[in-house]
């Protein structure tokens, strides 16, 4: 089968796309026909050797296909299923892929738009959870930093679904979207603690910055102290300004792979895809990506799906 690796660290030249040794799914897990994968940040990292050391690395740890070989003890699924999930060994960005965490592809998706959300709906969950927003029926009135990204959309869906008021900053092209997700948009940059205050006078209950962007010490102003923000995108930062930064590290919300599809027959959750590659084009899709300036998930299509739509 064909899958995306690389032998060496560097920029997107590196990637190739070659054949490999198909994987067989263990106790509890199914092997799909991919048909999508999700392309992440992570990916770009661990391409200039940032996280994982060893060579040579594959790519991918979310998919959306087809089950054509189910583990032993599954129940539910059968061969020739529609589903989506994690892999928890990565590689799903190829032909075949093992999912340890799935769930049915909500009717209302094609595979690219389920491949875009597990990654997503996972990590704006973890950061959630880790704020306690939702716990006990509590909502409160929530700061998402970087709204209007894959996992800031996320964020704010699955905050609003919990019951909060959510207070979105991001960029004004996606305001409109934060409205119709029942947000209320302030724009990011210089600022912007004063634009919140405007709609927020009294601070915020708890803040999620999924963007890095630099703001966490008017996140820590605005909540109330460094113990109310939680950062999936900033290390340093945290460190330096004492909020918590979530990496999976205490553990991942894989629970809501379950959840989401509910909420998007819904009507309740989207996380919206920006733009589409073939497996091959691999390397352009981590150029764009990297570029940034892209609304919503970067995906690779496989098989007849790459066939059948190409780059967008």
């Amino acid at each position: 089968m064909r899958a995306v690796v690389f032998e060496r660290f560097g920029g997107p030249e590196v990637l190739e796309v070659v054949e490999v040794a198909a994987p067989r799914p263990g106790p509890g897990e199914v092997r799909v026909a991919v048909r999508a994968a999700g392309v992440n940040a992570s990916d770009w990292r661990k391409r200039r050797g940032l996280m994982e050391r060893g060579l040579p690395q594959r790519l991918g740890y979310e998919a959306a296909g087809v089950v054509d070989e189910v583990g032993a003890g599954v129940a539910g699924v059968a061969v020739g299923d529609r589903v989506f999930g994690f892999s928890s060994v990565g590689g799903a960005q190829a032909e075949l892929a093992v999912l340890s965490w799935f769930a049915p592809v909500p009717p209302s998706l094609g595979f690219a738009e389920a491949a875009a959300l597990p990654v997503a709906a996972e990590t704006a969950a973890r950061g959630l959870d880790a704020l306690g927003v939702g716990a006990g029926g509590a909502g409160g009135t929530v700061l998402v930093n970087g709204a209007t990204g894959s996992v800031g959309s996320a964020a704010v869906q699955l905050a609003v679904a919990r019951g909060a008021r959510v207070i979105g900053v991001g960029g004004p092209a996606g305001h409109g979207r934060l409205r119709a997700w029942g947000a209320e948009p302030v724009a990011y940059g210089p600022g912007m603690a004063e634009r919140v205050r405007a709609v927020a006078p009294g601070g915020v209950d708890a803040a999620l910055d999924v963007a890095g962007s630099g703001v966490l010490p008017e996140l820590v102003e605005l909540a109330g102290g460094a113990g109310r923000v939680v950062t999936v995108a900033d290390v340093e930062g945290a460190r330096r300004h004492g909020v918590r930064f979530s990496g999976g590290e205490g553990g991942r919300a894989l629970y809501v792979i379950s959840e989401v599809g509910g909420l998007v027959e819904s009507g309740r959750f989207t996380v919206p895809v920006g733009r589409v590659f073939p497996l091959a084009e691999v390397a352009e899709a981590h150029r764009v990506g990297e570029a940034g300036g892209v609304r919503g998930k970067i995906v690779l299509l496989v098989g007849s799906e790459s066939g059948r739509s190409g780059a967008s």
